[in-house]
């Protein structure tokens, strides 16, 4: 005869069969699975033991439904394309899980519609929404208003737009420290290569960029719009400009919006050939950027304290706005000095 206290395979263990085992109430059972309740030791001993032995999980859905709270973010990406997208999804869904959240990736490119996105986000009554994407549709906020009262946070751009949390980077000053890297090797003739329009969202990185050398008598010789964050595209946007424009009449330096662009930017140097040389500065601190084949210059943004700045968010509702900015760093490397990709060493070793 099987043992009466062995488990049913055939069906899922539940906290009633918990409290039953441990001899205590299916409440005090919820309490023991949720955060910061009140229970006695003595019943949280017996609750956990009786757990084990019975292979219990909480319902995490079941739970949502009682609170009225899924658990679950959206996290609202649209260039996969863009190489500090994955690391900036590792970041944020490391510090979610450790919070106990669940997330739904929504993939909003151009060949995914966001209404359907948010649609299905909505279905599952998503307790937050972090955009981390490059360009915030209008329409896209109306609707997050329209279908829920739930946080919106754009994370690595700005917005003045009423109803969002702001969590960013202090990219103004980024671009004002990467103007005054260029001065100081001496350049005159600056460049800057822009992603995609950025609709409801800006950059101020460019903006820093422009008034440093405003505060030194120069301006902006060059705007590249490479149209997308992709390496391919940094690569064609600088190779084009390379072929239509005069050595006498190329820019000395250019900074790119960021690090995927600046990367494809080298890679055009490199095979352009004929002596070429453009310091060339990225932005976001990819791991690929410290390669030795790159040895990239680039600003690096505080990841980790954004992050969880943007999950703090979540427990604000949807009406509140609010702006975090955080200083990040300038990583020395080799390609913003002349001559600096062939030959000597960086000035720092990371």
């Amino acid at each position: 005869m099987a043992n009466k206290d062995s488990k049913d395979n055939s069906r899922k263990v539940t906290a009633s069969d918990v409290a039953a085992r441990a001899g205590v109430s299916k409440w005090t059972v919820s309490r023991a699975f949720t955060a910061g309740a009140y229970i006695s030791p003595a019943s949280m001993k017996l609750v956990m033991k009786a757990a084990q032995e019975l292979g219990y999980r909480p319902n995490l859905l079941a739970r949502s439904l009682t609170k009225k709270r899924s658990g679950i973010v959206g996290l609202v990406v649209d260039e996969f394309s863009n190489h500090n997208i994955l690391q900036v999804l590792g970041e944020v869904t490391r510090q979610l899980q450790r919070k106990g959240y669940s997330t739904m990736l929504l993939n909003i490119n151009v060949d995914h519609s966001y209404e359907p996105a948010l649609l299905l986000a909505d279905q599952f009554q998503v307790d937050g929404v972090i955009f981390l994407g490059a360009v915030l549709p209008d329409e896209f906020v109306h609707l997050i208003k329209e279908i829920r009262h739930i946080p919106l946070i754009v994370l690595y751009r700005d917005s003045s737009m009423p109803g969002i949390h702001v969590v960013n980077a202090d990219d103004f000053r980024a671009g004002e420290e990467i103007a005054e890297l260029f001065l100081h090797q001496g350049y005159r003739r600056m460049g800057y290569m822009a992603g995609p329009p950025s609709g409801s969202t800006r950059l101020e990185r460019v903006v820093g960029f422009k008034a440093a050398l405003e505060r030194n008598g120069l301006g902006l010789d060059l705007l590249l719009e490479a149209g997308a964050y992709q390496q391919q595209r940094g690569y064609e946007t600088l190779t084009d400009y390379l072929k239509t424009t005069a050595n006498t009449d190329r820019v000395d330096a250019i900074f790119c919006e960021n690090d995927s662009l600046a990367i494809g930017a080298l890679d055009a140097l490199r095979n352009w050939g004929q002596g070429v040389e453009i310091a060339i500065v990225g932005f976001d601190g990819i791991e690929l950027a410290g390669y030795s084949s790159y040895n990239l210059t680039t600003y690096r943004p505080p990841i980790e304290q954004l992050a969880g700045e943007a999950i703090g968010k979540l427990d604000s509702g949807g009406e509140e706005e609010s702006r975090f900015i955080a200083p990040g760093q300038l990583v020395l490397r080799k390609s913003h000095l002349k001559g600096g990709r062939q030959t000597g060493k960086p000035p720092y070793h990371l």
